[in-house]
């Protein structure tokens, strides 16, 4: 169920074509921004609670520490350097 939907609604004149009559339907639902919200709805991502985020954080950091350690005991050559894909 759709919760604040809104109706847009066009009525065909005499003489009035058909682009023109959707034009008119485009312009109402600009101007209504139905159609900004309804593509701010298409992908709709969940907030992640505030629990997840932390231990992600500890995990990040953690890593990140464990990478400084092995360059700093010469595990890990920073001369090497990252190459890129395909090529030395």
């Amino acid at each position: 169920m759709v919760k604040n939907a809104v109706r847009v609604e066009v009525k065909r004149g005499k003489n009035e074509s058909s682009a023109s009559l959707i034009r008119r339907f485009s312009r109402r639902a600009q101007g209504l921004s139905l159609v900004r919200s309804l593509r701010t709805r298409r992908y709709y991502v969940r907030q992640k609670s505030k629990n997840v985020d932390h231990k992600r954080a500890l995990i990040r950091s953690a890593r990140i520490n464990e990478y400084n350690e092995l360059v700093k005991q010469g595990k890990i050559d920073l001369s090497a350097g990252k190459t890129k894909r395909g090529k030395k």
